[in-house]
């Protein structure tokens, strides 16, 4: 085999790469701004006649339009407008009520539900898909997303070696094979790989990588965690807490049938055991914020704000029945969907010299009133050592007040055109969702995940159809699209594409693969098996999987024919090897999650540098058993 001679191109391409890992590793500035800066560095060095081969400059940025970039703008959207229907919220309040809210039951259903869709779509798609959902979970169980984000990428990286069409290496593979066997003999002729012939390979990947952030995770997972300031809006828990310094909490209480509270008001109770009665629900049907002059029908269930030491109290006296969390409450008391807000009485405002119960504030506004600031005092029904009970529904509005409401922010967001008030919470979310168009969603989305599982074409032009598809019937309007784009990400991965071609246009991939083969000469089959693998494995980290797949397996096939190997093995060892990419953020998946968790390349460091061994060996010692 004819040796590649080494270059000033290399050099120069080397340089480069490990200028690269240097910036991203220190982050001494934003990676997204470095892969920038890398990008335009190589187009001014190609400039040079000797180094003409780095970069073509009238095809330096294409890779704005690549098929992995366009792919990943448009499952965006696609994961944007599902999630404007509410079905992803739905889909995570169906999680918490199986797996409960701690991250040792939420993470394998989370991770494992990922990993089975990326064995059948793109695993950048499936994780996309699944952001809005952890999100939603992450804000619900007040774990950090930082602690959820990292495993479902992980398995969804791990997902995609499950079939044969998870990953764009294995898509590949088989057509790489057919090629090679034009120069091997009869006798040595490979058989193509069938669709779940990887299967025991990607599953066993995939409960690795569960099993290893069970255990492992407490220790390699970040904390990473938002503060919001006074004029955000906040949760119940949190406002009350900053407001009165208690440890306040949502119950979800049943009143049995025929119980002795019957007939009196929620005013009553709220006055009696100085706590808040933000819901009720009777015979199917919820009410947000139920008129508090309502009387109590039983059965019922209810959602209670209050001091936990005195709804405990409440419920052992009362015979009320403890649910311990949310259950039919859950979606309406989420911090995605209602909080706590302030808004200011101003001066002549109609409200001015009525109260509550005179508005009927709760029919009116959509919103709990939970307190009222006046002259340094605060009126609620909460009891303290420094305040006293106040039923705050009678008491007369003057100007100047401030108002502390419970309301879900689409109600809030009515409020800020009252010109009876001035909302001064100006940080809530402003979502609008649209149920209505569930259908069209689901429908677009089949649509592209059809396009791609039943056709050839290509797989970017397959998600753009179903993102251009909600797009025109409304699900998500043009801003809103543009708005869910991970800007920093595309950038990101456009820029580093350049690069990557780099390290093959100039013959330094096939230079490092040649240094390589060099070392393993001589070495037994089972070490050359794997000395592959960690050759696909740093390939991937610095260009495409698939260009990494393209230039190694012709060149595994030829170390398996000469050692007496089986090709095929060495092959699929190469396609599922350039899969293994949790070390730095050049992946697609996590280029993806990175900005939404906060994470830092040194996080992927430390929790990807264990979860690439155990890949390999894994993958190795189960590619041999099954093979």
């Amino acid at each position: 085999m004819d040796q590649v001679a080494f270059s000033l191109e290399m050099a120069v391409v080397l340089g480069l790469l490990a200028f690269t890992v240097i910036l991203f590793v220190s982050e001494i500035i934003r990676i997204d701004l470095a892969a920038i800066i890398m990008m335009v560095i190589l187009g001014l060095l190609s400039q040079i006649p000797e180094l003409h081969t780095l970069a073509d400059v009238n095809h330096l940025f294409d890779g704005f339009a690549s098929n992995a970039v366009i792919s990943i703008v448009a499952v965006m959207i696609i994961g944007a407008g599902l999630d404007k229907t509410g079905i992803m919220s739905k889909v995570a309040a169906t999680i918490l009520r199986r797996g409960g809210t701690t991250e040792a039951r939420i993470i394998p259903i989370i991770s494992g539900t990922v990993g089975v869709i990326s064995s059948f779509m793109q695993n950048v798609g499936a994780a996309a898909l699944f952001l809005p959902v952890v999100s939603r979970i992450s804000v619900r169980t007040e774990i950090p997303l930082s602690r959820l984000l990292m495993p479902m990428g992980f398995c969804a990286i791990l997902g995609g070696t499950m079939t044969m069409v998870g990953s764009s290496p294995l898509i590949l593979l088989n057509d790489l094979i057919i090629g090679a066997n034009d120069a091997l003999p009869d006798g040595a002729q490979m058989q193509t790989f069938d669709l779940f012939s990887v299967t025991p390979i990607g599953i066993s990947l995939v409960v690795t990588g569960i099993i290893y952030f069970m255990i492992f995770g407490r220790w390699i997972l970040p904390f990473k965690g938002d503060r919001k300031d006074g004029t955000s809006g906040q949760s119940l828990k949190e406002y009350v807490k900053s407001l009165y310094g208690l440890n306040t909490d949502i119950f979800e209480i049943t009143i049995p049938a025929g119980h002795r509270v019957e007939g009196q008001t929620i005013d009553d109770m709220m006055s009696k055991y100085h706590m808040y009665i933000i819901g009720t629900a009777y015979r199917g049907k919820r009410w947000f914020a139920p008129v508090i002059q309502t009387p109590i029908t039983t059965p019922c269930r209810i959602a209670v704000l209050g001091r936990r030491e005195v709804i405990e109290q409440m419920i052992e006296d009362e015979g009320f029945i403890n649910h311990n969390g949310l259950d039919v409450f859950a979606e309406d008391y989420a911090p995605t969907v209602s909080g706590v807000a302030e808004m200011v009485i101003p001066p002549g405002s109609k409200v001015i010299g009525k109260c509550a119960h005179d508005l009927v504030f709760r029919t009116t506004y959509g919103a709990s009133l939970l307190g009222v600031h006046r002259s340094g005092e605060t009126l609620s029904y909460v009891q303290t050592e420094d305040h006293e009970s106040t039923r705050v529904g009678e008491v007369p509005f003057q100007a100047g007040d401030t108002l502390v409401i419970h309301v879900t922010w689409q109600s809030l967001t009515r409020l800020t055109r009252d010109r009876d008030f001035v909302v001064v919470t100006s940080d809530f979310p402003r979502e609008e969702l649209r149920p209505s168009k569930l259908g069209w969603a689901l429908l677009f989305f089949v649509i592209a995940l059809g396009l791609i599982l039943f056709t050839d074409i290509r797989l970017s032009l397959c998600l753009l159809a179903g993102a251009a598809g909600m797009i025109v019937t409304k699900v998500i309007d043009i801003d809103e699209a543009y708005h869910a784009i991970s800007w920093s990400t595309v950038f990101l991965l456009a820029s580093l594409i350049p690069l990557g071609q780099a390290v093959q246009s100039t013959g330094t991939a096939a230079w490092i693969a040649d240094q390589i083969l060099v070392l393993l000469h001589g070495w037994p089959l089972w070490a050359l098996q794997a000395g592959i693998a960690v050759l696909a494995t740093i390939f991937t980290l610095i260009m495409s999987n698939v260009g990494a797949t393209v230039l190694l397996v012709p060149l595994a096939v030829s170390i398996a024919v000469a050692a007496g190997g089986d090709p095929a093995i060495f092959a699929l060892t190469v396609a599922i090897s350039t899969s293994n990419s949790f070390l730095i953020p050049t992946h697609q998946v996590n280029a993806l999650i990175m900005g939404p968790a906060g994470y830092r390349v040194i996080d992927f460091v430390k929790s990807g540098g264990i979860m690439t061994i155990l890949f390999l060996i894994v993958s190795l010692t189960v590619m041999n058993f099954v093979f």
